[in-house]
Parts: C-alpha cells; sequence; structure tokens
C-alpha cells in the first residue's frame, strides 16, 4: 500500500525553494544551463527554469541528458531505452550545468551523468538538483539543492509522479 509523502502543493513549494537556492547561490544567470535526466528529470529542470526566470526576468536554457550508455549497470539491466541528449547551441563548455533529477538513491545515475557531461564538454561548475534525496548512496555523491529528505528502507520504494508523465504531481512510498 503506498503511503503519499508529498502531494503537489508541497512539490511546488519544494521547486520554489530550489529555484530561489539556485538564484542566490550564482552570480547573475548567465551560463547556467539546466540538464534534465530522462524522463521525470527533463520536465523538473524545465519547471526550475521556469521559476528562476521568475526570480530573475532572464531566459534560462535548459536540456535533456540521456545518460543510459554511461550506466555501469547496463550490461544487467540492457533493455533501458535511450532519450536523445539535448543541449543548448552554445554548448556546455564554460557554463554553468545544474543535473536535474526526480530521486537520488545509490549515486549511480550522477555518476553516469557526470561522465556524459565530459564526453560533451568542459563546464565551470556542475551542480545536482534533486526533488527527492532518500539516502542509501553507494558512492560519495550529494546533491546541492534537495527538495526533501525521505529516510526510507531499502525494500521501501519511492515513486515521484508529476503532471506531464503522470497526470498528477504526488510523492508516494510503497
Amino acid at each position: 500500500m503506498a503511503r503519499i509523502v508529498l502531494t503537489k502543493p508541497d512539490i511546488d513549494r519544494a521547486l520554489k525553494r530550489i529555484a530561489h537556492e539556485i538564484v542566490e547561490s550564482q552570480r547573475g544567470l548567465d551560463g547556467l544551463i539546466f540538464l534534465g535526466i530522462p524522463t521525470r528529470g527533463v520536465h523538473l529542470a524545465k519547471r526550475l527554469a521556469r521559476l528562476v526566470a521568475d526570480i530573475e526576468p532572464q531566459d534560462v536554457q535548459v536540456g535533456t541528458l540521456d545518460v543510459t550508455m554511461y550506466r555501469d549497470d547496463l550490461s544487467i539491466q540492457s533493455t533501458r531505452t535511450t532519450v536523445a541528449t539535448e543541449i543548448p547551441a552554445t554548448g556546455i563548455n564554460g557554463s554553468t550545468v545544474i543535473l536535474v533529477d526526480d530521486v537520488l538513491y545509490s549515486g549511480r545515475t550522477v555518476r553516469a551523468a557526470l561522465d556524459a557531461i565530459t564526453a560533451l564538454g568542459r563546464p565551470n561548475v556542475v551542480r545536482f538538483a534533486v526533488l527527492i534525496d532518500r539516502g542509501h548512496r553507494e558512492l560519495p555523491i550529494r546533491a546541492d539543492f534537495v527538495g526533501k529528505n525521505l529516510p526510507t528502507s531499502t525494500s521501501e520504494r519511492v515513486n515521484v509522479s508529476i503532471t506531464e508523465v503522470d497526470g498528477s504531481d504526488e510523492v508516494s512510498i510503497a
């Protein structure tokens, strides 16, 4: 039985707080690029970019970073589908990249994302924003911007639903 831990207003509030933290950590928005990790991270990156643009009226670039071919479990789960990586035409060299994903668990997806970024160019800074940090890291990776720390057991599953993909916004534990 799933237990709802975040509702739409909670998610909206968390994303708004993350957007403010990102703006406060930046010296202007020049060179700022959001790269969402498919699937839900892409839509969360777009939301964050809109929220940041509401705070600092300036266009913020958003892209998609497919990490599939950089994963260390590809031989185990070879049926993963790939999504086209789309980075802004300006590229990522010299930029500040904010990686965005829905859940941080073992850290392996972020490690794959860092490898994928390295293959694309050399940003000045890479930061990581995540809606849910559930712990259980297997690698020394942490998020710079966290919507909610959600301690869970390894037997539990965190389900993130967002309107763009699932028709509603909520986070539940099953």
